[in-house]
């Protein structure tokens, strides 16, 4: 198994805008992406040991036409993942067979999905994770919000919160976290409209589009936090010149 494991290649998928009026989930995914081609020990680190697969706008056509919900064709994209047409919903279809064929290749791991929305009503980051029989994995599928809590001040493990709602079987992180085996791990990640709380604040702090991406840049770095937790990376020496920083850096994040 481990000599397997080592050839694979690991793998990270990341969607977002599926609904195109949650327009701070594209601004989550830039500091995901700006994070990732920088020259940050870190970021140099995971495009050393981790693919990094990005669909920024899945909803392409709605986010044109200004829609909220739905796409050209009046469709809400995040309930037909189960079977999407490649007439009516082609970047879903795409984006789908892509994953189905990447979940199949011996030589890479798909080791996570997530796609990033936004909410309208609750405040903060927070993920949605799928429920599982198996309590080990239902106990592994909290490590990777547990860790990004601890990186971003403004990510609430308290609202982060696991179901199997019928509403949602047509959703991406459903929808997959069927397909794939259980070494994957499926989460929709949810940023606030509005604004987060922190641990030390009463009232709620009003987001801006650099905080955003600040939450995107802390989702990237959590992928070393968990690898290094799971020994998955064996050379990740430049990553502890900056591990004394951790938390100057964490505390000047918010201090604009």
């Amino acid at each position: 198994e481990n000599v397997r494991s080592e050839k694979e290649k690991k793998l990270v998928f990341l969607t977002a805008r599926v609904h195109p009026g949650e327009s701070p989930a594209s601004f989550v995914c830039q500091g995901v992406i700006d994070f990732l081609v920088s020259h940050h020990p870190v970021a140099q680190v995971l495009r050393d040991h981790v693919i990094f697969k990005i669909v920024p706008m899945l909803n392409p056509d709605g986010v044109y036409l200004g829609n909220y919900r739905c796409s050209l064709m009046g469709f809400d994209l995040n309930r037909h993942w189960q079977d999407p047409s490649p007439w009516a919903h082609p970047t879903l279809h795409a984006v789908k067979q892509l994953i189905v064929q990447m979940s199949q290749d011996p030589s890479v791991s798909l080791e996570f999905y997530i796609d990033v929305h936004s909410h309208s009503t609750m405040l903060n980051g927070f993920m949605y994770g799928n429920v599982f029989e198996d309590e080990e994995r239902v106990h592994r599928q909290a490590v990777f919000p547990r860790l990004l809590c601890q990186n971003a001040p403004d990510f609430s493990f308290s609202n982060t919160s696991f179901n199997r709602d019928k509403v949602k079987a047509g959703t991406g992180r459903r929808f997959l976290g069927g397909l794939l085996d259980d070494t994957s791990y499926c989460y929709t990640l949810e940023v606030s409209f509005y604004g987060y709380m922190t641990s030390v604040g009463t009232a709620a702090v009003p987001y801006s589009e650099e905080i955003y991406m600040k939450l995107g840049k802390n989702v990237a770095r959590t992928f070393l936090d968990y690898y290094k937790l799971n020994n998955l990376t064996k050379d990740y020496g430049p990553a502890l010149i900056e591990s004394g920083d951790r938390k100057k850096e964490k505390d000047q994040i918010f201090s604009h």
